[in-house]
């Protein structure tokens, strides 16, 4: 049976939702692909993904082919003349196949009479490629960021900003948490390969096998029985640091989608979890994760900067506060991040991090270990956010080997950029 949706069109709706609405990937997707065949999904994903990856690139293209640019109620095929470039430039797709259905994507959206414009642009496209791709390099948009992005990193990492750079623009590897409850990496490693999956075990992080190609996870063994979850090997590091024990009494805070929850969890079965989130929505995945791994723990809604609402004066013996941030360490998996941020967020961001950490620091026994945890990669939230802590608090010591925590910048075969503290409270 032919499908009545054209995937082009629903691309280009997405990434406008993205660009002119302010929107998360993950926000609009799951709401557009209700009605597609799941074969089609991973499609519209790489198409989705991808322009938004090379958006500046995409969009210095088309300012070279179009006199002036689509606005209004036409700028929806503005995107979709995107998503025919992003496909003759970056996909496997046949040529004459990308150029029809992105044609008929203009009668999808009901705009029949730019049939013409919609295939001109994309067959003048083809002809001027070569000349075009190499007039690009050399200008901004190669490097795929935007200019207050580029300049912060600039002046944070004055010798890795081009490699942060180069490592965001690349696709994720995909990531494995083995349960350890289960299986040692070494053995899921040959359950995989018994399955002709190819995997490598990481040296430093025991359960983490990155594979060699993203695949399903439908394909993964044992997944519905919790013998391995998607986690980046970063993430990972987080509840590593943490290093719950049975019978801790331990608190996830801002806690969805529920990874470190149910490593915490793997790490130390018998420890008592209490994991707080403010968004009531994302906490059904947490949920759903404790549900598919077994696991038991506590699930409130809650906000970070007012605990005595739901923490009822309990203390702890260690918290995990994987902070509200910038996610500048995770742009590979989220390129949206790089349209959706201001770099007025950045101060916000600062400003909320430091409220949770003051508010939720009386919560943490004596002798209690704190971990400060973020995906991003920006000073502000990191060390400066860890140093100006340490300077108003004499009783907390950084116990991690570090001045001022541990940064981890993206790399290509690596894990995502990430950020670790661990606080411990003395008395004094």
């Amino acid at each position: 049976m032919k499908n009545t949706y054209n995937l082009r069109s629903i691309a280009a709706v997405a990434i406008g939702q993205v660009i002119d609405g302010g929107q998360s990937l993950s926000a609009v997707l799951p709401e557009l692909q209700k009605n597609i065949n799941d074969k089609d999904k991973p499609l519209l994903q790489e198409i989705c993904f991808g322009v938004l990856r090379y958006l500046p690139k995409l969009e210095w293209f088309v300012s070279q082919l179009m006199e002036k640019p689509l606005t209004g109620k036409q700028r929806t095929l503005h995107y979709l003349i995107m998503v025919g470039i992003y496909q003759l430039l970056y996909t496997r797709i046949p040529a004459h196949a990308a150029l029809a259905e992105t044609v008929n994507g203009a009668v999808a959206l009901k705009r029949p009479q730019l049939k013409g414009l919609v295939n001109g642009v994309l067959r003048s496209f083809q002809r001027q490629q070569a000349q075009l791709e190499e007039r690009s390099t050399g200008n901004a948009s190669q490097y795929l960021h935007p200019s207050w992005l580029l300049k912060r990193l600039q002046s944070a990492y004055p010798q890795d900003w081009q490699s942060i750079v180069e490592a965001n623009n690349l696709r994720p590897p995909m990531w494995l948490r083995v349960n350890s409850q289960h299986h040692n990496a070494k053995q899921y490693q040959e359950l995989l390969a018994n399955e002709g999956i190819n995997a490598e075990l990481h040296p430093l992080h025991p359960s983490a096998i990155r594979l060699a190609e993203p695949i399903s996870v439908t394909k993964l063994p044992g997944f519905e029985d919790g013998w391995s979850t998607v986690q980046d090997v970063s993430a990972q590091g987080c509840a590593e640091l943490l290093d719950p024990q049975n019978g801790d009494s331990i608190l996830d805070l801002c806690a969805a989608p529920g990874g470190k929850t149910t490593h915490i969890l793997e790490l130390a079965p018998k420890a008592h979890v209490l994991a707080v989130d403010i968004d009531e929505h994302r906490l059904k995945r947490v949920k759903e994760n404790l549900l598919r791994l077994k696991q038991q723990a506590a699930v409130v809604q809650g906000d970070g900067t007012k605990p005595e609402q739901w923490a009822d004066a309990q203390l702890f013996d260690r918290i995990l506060l994987d902070a509200p941030c910038s996610a500048t360490g995770v742009i590979r998996r989220h390129p949206d991040i790089k349209w959706l941020r201001r770099d007025s967020d950045i101060n916000e961001l600062t400003t909320l991090q430091s409220q949770i950490l003051e508010s939720i620091w009386p919560y943490l026994k004596v002798g209690g270990t704190l971990v400060y945890a973020t995906c991003s990669v920006m000073p502000e939230e990191n060390s400066l956010q860890v140093k100006n802590f340490l300077a108003k608090h004499p009783e907390a010591i950084l116990n991690d080997g570090t001045e001022a925590g541990l940064q981890i910048l993206p790399s290509a075969a690596g894990g995502d950029g990430f950020f670790y503290a661990r606080l411990v409270k003395q008395a004094i």
